[in-house]
């Protein structure tokens, strides 16, 4: 006889305990699973279509010549480079198997970067790449005291596919300008130190009023005189005499000359 609806409720439990079985047990079992795993890939989805976090780090060995004071300057030690310290640029090609070359010396070009056929960065402020025939994989930096920690950095050159893999990799953003001596930042900032050192000259104030009053005025992290003092007044004058060539508005104040003499002598 088949039970209608009203009479299935008066079915005794022994008929219906496969319901509340292992059968039925593990079939809920199951579903419930199922259900976590779906929220779960939901959820972190994002993260299982990154591909792995070791996949972005670019490992480099780079060769770098610099003084103590420039070595100071720079980032150190990482777990993505290799850094090789020489005793100046013309002994890169001893490590020709590296990614990129850099020579902070300052303004010295050798003949051998040609050879590299890798990324060479030079600290060259005065000089230009036309000026010292540079080949297209020698870039110029700024590579005064203080520069060097700058987050942008300015550059003159040709910037191809492995010189902007080494400026990433170094953490550093740049602006491409044109090849000129002192770049925009070295030139404004030589001027302002040689107007200091005029306004000295002809008794206008002392140094240390200068400096205070300039920090005061502009918000400048350092005055004229406490610029000069940390790049030299030799690489300031330096690079006024080669402005200077071509505009008489950089002519050198007497004052930074003489200074910069006698240290010499």
């Amino acid at each position: 006889m088949k039970a209608t609806w009203p009479e299935m409720k008066s079915i005794s439990p022994q008929r219906t305990a496969w319901l509340y079985g292992p059968i039925g047990a593990g079939a809920l079992g199951v579903l419930m699973i199922s259900f976590v795993i779906v929220v779960y890939l939901q959820k972190y989805k994002y993260i299982f279509s990154q591909p792995p976090i070791f996949a972005k780090i670019i490992f480099m060995r780079i060769v770098i010549a610099a003084t103590d004071g420039q070595w100071k300057e720079w980032p150190g030690e990482d777990k993505k480079t290799e850094w090789i310290r020489v005793a100046d640029g013309n002994t890169f090609a001893e490590n020709v198997d590296a990614d990129a070359f850099i020579d902070l010396m300052g303004n010295t070009f050798f003949p051998s970067y040609s050879e590299l056929q890798k990324p060479v960065l030079i600290n060259a402020v005065t000089n230009t790449l036309s000026a010292m025939d540079a080949p297209d994989n020698v870039i110029r930096i700024n590579g005064w005291p203080g520069f060097l920690q700058r987050p942008v950095w300015e550059v003159a050159g040709k910037i191809n596919e492995a010189a902007a893999k080494l400026f990433e990799h170094l953490d550093k953003k740049i602006t491409v300008v044109a090849d000129e001596p002192g770049f925009i930042s070295a030139r404004i900032i030589a001027m302002i130190i040689n107007e200091a050192y005029f306004a000295t000259g002809d008794k206008v104030s002392t140094r240390d009023e200068i400096d205070i009053a300039m920090k005061l005025g502009t918000n400048y992290p350092f005055g004229p005189f406490e610029w000069a003092k940390a790049i030299g007044p030799a690489n300031v004058l330096a690079l006024l005499q080669q402005l200077y060539k071509a505009d008489k508005r950089y002519e050198p104040a007497p004052l930074l000359l003489e200074e910069v003499t006698l240290n010499r002598s």
